[in-house]
């Protein structure tokens, strides 16, 4: 049994505490939380700290199995850039790709994520996750935008969830993106995900991918067309709502991951599904397209935001905190206490864990992190803002 204390902590179960006292098992469990009122009495066995304590994180959306190129793509591409980036850089072996893969995973952990949900294009990663201290939520994802290969890309990521079934993983088969997949390809992907209690898809990431749908000049559609991709006639949904709303399964929680060019008016439509998620990568939008996510009209439409990190092809570190200090930064306005709920508990909601994580609660098994080097006057994070994994 281990005992815990700090100048503040943040539960999820309540108002922000002082000097609160919790109690946890061996394994992490939480036993009891003492609210003291912020008069802790000198006790043996408290460990106690400056700071703030507050639950593991949650990284809703990351590429674990790219890390082996970090540094690889150059900032400031754009969407397009990026992509035919991605394409080109296929001289790896299996060994680099999982070493760099384990390196990431520990830092993950070390910076205090305890639950991901991962993007799977293969199953190079699933030996490394069954060891892991992190939980994963594996999502196979599947794309092609010709319509003539769209059984055969089913059959391909079919068999990487087959992995994942035989690795004892979770997964869930999910689409990657309202312009990479043919409509062919999202009927037989909604057929199969009839009953997911999780589906993901990149969305509104880039000012070409706003536009994909309405000029046919558009530069994602010519990065298709000069690669080879698209051999025939494109057929795609009509828009970004039409793909969500018709062409998915409607079943379970839904992430949108980005929204840096989200519109209004396509937000309060797709709001009127029930069980959405906006998972907010500014690390990412900027490192990509330099842009910020328009996060208080997400706000003001009553959004359930959650945090993700991308790959560390298109991001620097892969840490939730530095994309809420990214947050806090561009919007500083922002309660730190509102970030971390994204970064916690709103999490473990869309992945279908909140009984275990996002709590410091009674019977639960969160982690705890603790954050140094806060503005405890203000209530600020700070770019000095540094996190410490207690559990």
């Amino acid at each position: 049994m281990k005992l815990f204390s700090a100048q503040y902590v943040l539960t999820n179960s309540g108002p922000l505490l002082k000097r609160a006292v919790i109690t946890t098992g061996d394994d992490g469990t939480i036993i009891y939380v003492e609210d003291t009122g912020g008069n802790l009495k000198e006790s043996r066995g408290v460990e106690y700290y400056n700071g703030l304590i507050v639950p593991g994180f949650v990284n809703c959306h990351a590429h674990l199995e790219l890390s082996h190129l970090k540094g690889a793509i150059p900032e400031g591409t754009g969407l397009p850039g990026f992509l035919d980036g991605i394409r080109t850089l296929r001289d790896f072996n299996s060994e680099e790709i999982l070493s760099s893969a384990s390196s990431a995973d520990s830092y993950m952990h070390d910076e205090g994520i305890v639950l991901c949900a991962d993007i799977c294009n293969t199953s190079g990663t699933f030996s490394l996750k069954k060891k892991s201290h992190i939980r994963y939520i594996n999502l196979p994802e599947v794309f092609g935008i010709d319509p003539e290969k769209a059984v055969k890309r089913m059959d391909e990521i079919n068999k990487v969830a087959a992995a994942a079934e035989e690795s004892g993983l979770i997964y869930y088969v999910v689409p990657h993106s309202a312009y990479s997949v043919s409509l062919s390809l999202f009927r037989l992907l909604k057929e199969e995900t009839k009953n997911n209690r999780i589906t993901s898809i990149h969305f509104m990431e880039s000012e070409a991918e706003r536009h994909f749908f309405t000029d046919r000049n558009n530069p994602l559609l010519k990065s298709y067309e000069a690669s080879g991709l698209l051999q025939g006639e494109l057929q795609v949904p009509d828009n970004h709502t039409d793909a969500v709303l018709n062409e998915m399964t409607l079943s379970g929680n839904l992430i949108l991951v980005h929204n840096a060019y989200a519109e209004k008016g396509i937000v309060e439509k797709i709001n009127s599904r029930g069980n959405t998620f906006w998972c907010l990568c500014p690390g990412s939008n900027l490192y990509i397209e330099n842009r910020i996510p328009p996060l208080e009209m997400l706000i003001s439409e009553g959004c359930e935001i959650v945090i993700g990190t991308d790959s560390l092809a298109s991001n620097h570190e892969l840490s939730i905190l530095s994309e809420l200090k990214i947050l806090q930064k561009n919007f500083p306005s922002l309660n730190p206490e509102d970030l971390i709920r994204w970064a916690t508990i709103n999490g473990a909601k869309a992945l279908y864990e909140a009984e275990t994580y996002g709590k410091i609660a009674p019977g639960m098994k969160p982690g705890l992190l603790l954050l140094e080097n806060l503005d405890l006057v203000n209530f600020k994070l700070l770019p000095e803002t540094s996190v410490k994994r207690l559990i």
